[in-house]
């Protein structure tokens, strides 16, 4: 085989190979039984979101009352009215949460901010398992790892969510 024939053959070989990989990562997941199989009257064509518009407005206002408030709110708020006594006091110190409302269930990845000091060392390592916990039960992932930061940025803890 000549030179110029293995270079066309090697061509022809990679358009079918980025070809079959572009096809297999198209799938939205629409056709399957996955998450995304059912259709939202926002998403459906031919104005379906009119013959349904009455019905789903409580939902909506529930969507944009949630929207307003910060992740680290949404979470407090959360935990609140779902934990238990000893994670309500450990949540109390969460001042910031990122990385919550976007997910894919690939590598999901969280940050939560505290107002504790001191590092692994001080006083917060105790609560971050509990927070870490919590926000496990607000938000899951099949591949998530959530960290929980002291007020200087120190690693107090992580686990899976």
């Amino acid at each position: 085989m000549g030179m110029k024939t293995k270079i066309a053959l090697g061509a022809v070989v990679g358009l079918v190979v980025i070809g079959a990989v572009s096809a297999n990562t198209g799938d939205d997941g629409t056709g399957s039984a996955g998450k995304g199989t059912s259709a939202s009257a926002d998403r459906q064509p031919g104005g379906a979101k009119d013959a349904g518009a009455d019905a789903g407005q409580g939902t909506e206002k529930t969507e944009k009352a949630e929207e307003k408030l910060s992740q680290a709110e949404q979470f407090k708020a959360f935990v609140e009215e779902n934990g238990t006594a000893q994670e309500k006091e450990a949540v109390s110190h969460v001042t910031k949460v990122q990385g919550a409302d976007e997910q894919n269930d690939i590598l999901d990845t969280a940050d939560i901010y505290t107002d504790f000091t001191g590092g692994l060392m001080g006083e917060g390592s105790g609560p971050a398992k509990l927070i870490a916990s919590a926000f496990a039960d607000w938000k899951q992932s099949e591949n998530g790892l959530v960290t929980v930061y002291d007020a200087d940025g120190e690693l107090l803890g992580n686990g899976q969510f």
